[in-house]
């Protein structure tokens, strides 16, 4: 079967977090048998910042970012059996997503992949006259990459016919343990752009923490943070390109994970860096959020921080042997229940379910 999917961009990950979800997941997909377009508006400088060039399991293509070449990419949805519009692609996302729509054919599956469906939801509640009101009474299908039962009832409330999570998870052949690499040691080392919905909490979760623990070396990745003041003790690195991840995870003692607002008060929603971090044999610290221990053993396979202080307090007891411990347990339990192969045969089993439906009806 033939997918079009119209996301922010596979080769980048430059100020787009969802990079490494969609490519473990497509990737896994591709594995299947999925013959797979991504379709990518060259937006945010990510072209000049690419992290890969067009991988041999999909076919990519990066349209400029003006209505004109937005309506031709849009049309080539009428080529594919399955049709996805992500969330948050960048450029235009009411009207491609109503421009993919109204050219999808009438027998394809047509899916609205969420990637940060708790903003997504308060969004529509703000928003009664939203775009996306009306196209969820035409949606086939509502994937989100997070959220559980909330996010599951809450678009089914707004009106969609189906919703399911397809959770983040690892891709071993990218993320998995690697030799130290001296730019990052560290103590604690958190990862994340500045985003308005975040920068309160990294400075509780993480600032805080580096002024209550000088004796130790806090190190920060991300774009947006050259102008914000820190502590002595903490070191920026400025965007750390996907291919450092690896390196930054296993040499740091320990690695952080703050979750932006909307998913730290839903819930059941962790980031690609917990995967990647866990996949890495990092010892991971992440701030509280409902179901976290759906992925992994809380004090045995990460460590739970409510708030600044407790991260400081974690900090100024662990060990360099119980932080491996940890990462030990967390990469066993990634590698065992948390990959992208489990995701996309769940994936798989959906789409095969929606394209089976009118046979059996018609059976009847």
């Amino acid at each position: 079967m033939k997918i079009a999917f119209y996301g922010s961009s596979l080769l980048s990950s430059y100020w787009n977090g969802a990079a490494t979800y969609y490519r473990g997941l497509l990737k896994a997909l591709a594995r299947l048998g999925y013959d797979i377009t991504f379709y990518e508006p060259d937006v945010y400088d990510r072209q000049k910042n690419r992290d890969i060039e067009a991988p041999d399991w999909c076919a990519v293509v990066v349209y400029k970012a003006t209505p004109h070449a937005m309506m031709q990419v849009a049309a080539r949805a009428a080529e594919a059996d399955i049709v996805v519009k992500a969330s948050g692609v960048g450029f235009a996302d009411d009207a491609l997503l109503r421009a993919v729509l109204d050219h999808a054919r009438a027998d394809a599956l047509t899916v609205f992949w969420d990637v940060d469906a708790p903003a997504t939801l308060g969004q529509l509640r703000d928003e009664p006259d939203h775009p996306l009101h009306r196209a969820l009474q035409e949606i086939d299908l509502v994937l989100t990459y997070g959220g559980g039962d909330p996010v599951v009832w809450a678009y089914r409330a707004m009106g969609a016919a189906e919703c399911v999570p397809i959770y983040n998870a690892l891709d071993p052949e990218t993320h998995h343990p690697v030799g130290k690499d001296m730019r990052f040691a560290c103590d604690l080392a958190f990862l994340g752009n500045r985003l308005p919905d975040r920068e309160a909490r990294v400075e509780a979760f993480f600032l805080d923490p580096a002024l209550r623990s000088a004796d130790q070396r806090f190190l920060l990745g991300g774009s947006g943070w050259g102008d914000k003041q820190m502590p002595a003790n903490v070191g920026w690195l400025g965007h750390v390109g996907t291919r450092d991840h690896n390196a930054l995870n296993v040499t740091a003692k320990a690695v952080l994970n703050i979750s932006r607002d909307s998913m730290a008060a839903n819930g059941f929603s962790p980031a690609t860096r917990v995967f990647e971090a866990a996949g890495a044999g990092a010892c991971l610290i992440t701030d509280a959020w409902l179901g976290v221990d759906l992925f992994l053993k809380p004090g045995e396979e990460i460590l739970v921080a409510r708030d600044g202080e407790d991260v400081a307090e974690i900090m100024q007891s662990l060990s360099a042997e119980r932080a491996k411990a940890i990462g030990t347990s967390a990469l066993r339990r990634v590698l065992g229940e948390h990959t992208y192969t489990t995701r996309a045969v769940l994936a798989d089993a959906i789409f095969r379910r929606h394209f089976e439906r009118p046979t059996v009806e018609a059976a009847e």
